[in-house]
This record gives C-alpha cells, sequence and structure tokens, in this order.
C-alpha cells in the first residue's frame, strides 16, 4: 500500500455489447447487432486478412484480473495497490462504433451505452471516474446527454479525435459552440483517448513486421492535428474554461512540437482569434498522461509540472499495476516530493474535481 494519494488518469474496463444491450429495449437489439457488424466487416476490410494478438495490447495476467470486468472487484484491485481514484476507459470504443448504427436507433444506443459505464462506476462515483463516450451526429443531443451525463457524476467525456473521419465539419465550426458551452458550464473534461486514425490502416497492410511493429508505434503522431485544431482556430480563445486532457499521446514530442507551434506565431502565419502562444493555451487548458515513459519524468518542466498526469494504464502491457506505489519510487528517483505529490495525485484531482 502506497502512503501516497495516488490518481491514476488513464485506466481500462472490459464493456460488452452483450452488457450495453441489457440497457437497450429489446425491440433494438437487431439495430444495434447489426451495426456492429457492420463495424466488424469495416475492421476487417482495413486490415484486409491482418490480425493484432491480445498480447500486443493487454498484460494477459491483468485482463484476467476480476477487476478488468467488475467494479466491486476492480475497487479491491485499487485499495491493493494503493490508487485512491482512477479515469476509467472502456475498451470498447463506441465514438466508433456509433456511425455504423442505423440513423432511427443511434440515439438510443448512445444512451444504452453510457448507461452501461454509469453502472461500471456507480458503485463508488468519487473513485471510479468513468469516461463516457459522445457522438457528435447530432450537437443539440450531444449537449443534452452531457449535462444528462454531469447529473450522474460524469466528470470525463470521450469525443472522437477526428471528427472528419465520420462525414462531421472539424471541431472550429460554428456548429460545436453549444459543445464546448456544455462542456464549460459542467465542468467535464473532455477527453481525447489515442485511437487509430483511419489512414494508418494503409500502413497497416503494409507493415511486414511480425507484430506490426512499425504500424502500433504510429498513432500518437496524428493527435499533433487534434491538438492544432483547440490551439490555432480560436477553440481555447473563446472557451477559457474548457479542460482537455490527451490520453496515452506519448509524451516525447510534445514539448518540441509545442514549441514549434510557438515559433510559428511569430512568422507569417495568420491565425484570427488566437490572442496567445500555443504553449499558453497548453498550460491553460491541457495535460497529458503516461504511463512509464521515462520522458513523463524528464520533461515534466517543459511540458509543465502541472500538465503532465500520471497513470497506471491498467491492464495493457507497461501498465503500472500492481505495485504503483514502489514503481513511482523507482520511476520518480530524484524528483522533489511536491513534483510527486503534483503529478500522481494533485494535477488529476484538480483536473477532474476530486477534494
Amino acid at each position: 500500500m502506497s502512503e501516497r494519494r495516488l490518481f491514476s488518469a488513464d485506466s481500462h474496463v472490459a464493456i460488452t455489447s452483450d452488457h450495453v444491450k441489457k440497457n437497450l429495449p429489446s425491440q433494438l437489439h437487431d439495430a444495434w447487432d447489426e451495426g456492429m457488424a457492420k463495424y466488424d466487416h469495416l475492421r476487417s476490410e482495413q486490415m484486409a486478412g491482418g490480425s493484432l494478438d491480445l498480447e500486443d495490447f493487454v498484460d494477459l495476467d491483468a485482463a484476467r484480473h476480476p477487476g478488468y470486468f467488475d467494479s466491486k472487484e476492480r475497487l479491491k484491485a485499487m485499495d491493493d495497490d494503493g490508487v485512491e481514484c482512477e479515469v476509467m476507459y472502456s475498451e470498447f470504443d463506441f465514438t466508433s462504433k456509433v456511425y455504423q448504427v442505423g440513423e432511427d436507433h443511434w440515439r438510443e444506443c448512445a444512451s444504452a451505452y453510457n448507461d452501461t459505464l454509469h453502472e461500471f462506476a456507480s458503485i463508488d462515483i468519487n473513485r471510479i471516474l468513468i469516461t463516457y463516450q459522445l457522438p457528435l451526429i447530432d450537437i443539440d443531443f450531444a449537449a443534452k446527454e452531457i449535462f444528462r451525463l454531469a447529473d450522474l457524476g460524469a466528470r470525463s467525456i470521450q469525443i472522437p479525435n477526428f471528427p472528419s473521419e465520420f462525414g462531421m465539419p472539424d471541431y472550429h465550426d460554428e456548429r460545436y459552440e453549444p459543445l464546448w458551452h456544455a462542456f464549460e458550464e459542467t465542468g467535464a473534461v473532455v477527453a481525447h483517448h489515442l485511437t487509430v486514425h483511419s489512414s494508418l490502416w494503409d500502413t497497416f497492410r503494409r507493415d511486414p513486421t511480425p507484430q506490426k511493429g512499425i504500424f502500433t508505434a504510429l498513432p500518437c503522431f496524428p493527435l499533433a492535428e487534434t491538438l492544432q485544431w483547440y490551439m490555432l482556430t480560436g477553440i481555447l480563445e473563446r472557451h477559457p474554461k474548457l479542460k482537455l486532457v490527451f490520453v496515452e499521446p506519448g509524451l516525447f514530442w510534445l514539448p518540441g512540437y509545442i514549441r514549434y507551434l510557438d515559433s510559428r506565431m511569430h512568422h507569417h502565419y495568420d491565425f484570427p482569434g488566437v490572442n496567445e502562444l500555443p504553449s499558453t493555451y497548453w498550460k491553460r487548458q491541457m495535460a497529458a498522461t503516461f504511463v512509464h515513459e521515462p520522458e513523463g519524468v524528464e520533461l515534466r518542466h517543459q511540458l509543465g509540472v502541472e500538465n503532465v498526469l500520471w497513470s497506471t494504464d491498467f491492464p495493457h502491457p507497461v501498465c503500472n499495476w500492481p505495485n504503483a506505489g514502489e514503481k513511482i519510487v523507482t520511476q520518480f528517483d530524484g524528483v522533489p516530493e511536491d513534483e510527486i505529490h503534483a503529478i500522481t495525485w494533485a494535477n488529476g484531482a484538480r483536473m477532474y474535481g476530486i477534494q
């Protein structure tokens, strides 16, 4: 048991299609199943007969732990590891799958999915900080869903990293203004978890390495586009209370990239409505998680000590579970205690509103 208060800003839970269907009227089960089958077919086409083994994405011992599926067991695992609060993400990426559900039924399916996430978290919503998922097909629905989820205790809501992949405008478009206002009013964190940009499936198909090692090293880099959309189109200038977290982005590239964006502000580029340096928006409104990257410690001052969030990433291969406290001692060797406290507790507690 760690003597420190620990806040993990990223871990995972296994939510299945059957779980969701329990919260969905039976007359909509066929629509749900058809949508999931369409998504599976699309992914199969993208992978062109290729595959990725489970052990490439999860620690098999951790994935067998009952806390991956059961919230009571998850709290026990957190207690054993000294983790007081944990932001959790479903392995079931509904923000991608929802677009394959029929136009007449996706709203009910989206609500049922979020209700399923709430069931997992409801045992203790102040410790299990489940991240809900928000389709953006209908912005009025999305804004209302933010308020509904906030009433359920939501502190974190995931939206697509690349809305253009789904035929929607990018985030500078005025249609999203009600969305940003709802996030600001409720205080919920906008979550951008690492996902695979559709363009990378071409790399997947061409990758000759046995575990698709070229492909699996690339998903973090498209997040540079998402980052810029917020910083350089005026979204964060117009919405100074908006809070964003980038989850599993890989920290090694971020400081240099943000410095690069700053440097362009002094050249011939024009960014209407942007009054601050990108680094100012980063430090004021953004944060990034890390697991066992040395960069999470080495680059903490370049990124901003207050903008770095430690995580267990249970049950992925490099997860800090079990024995998180012991691993922190090794990870943060030589780091002042106040900075360790900030990264492993205070930053996350502040961002997600935990006392």
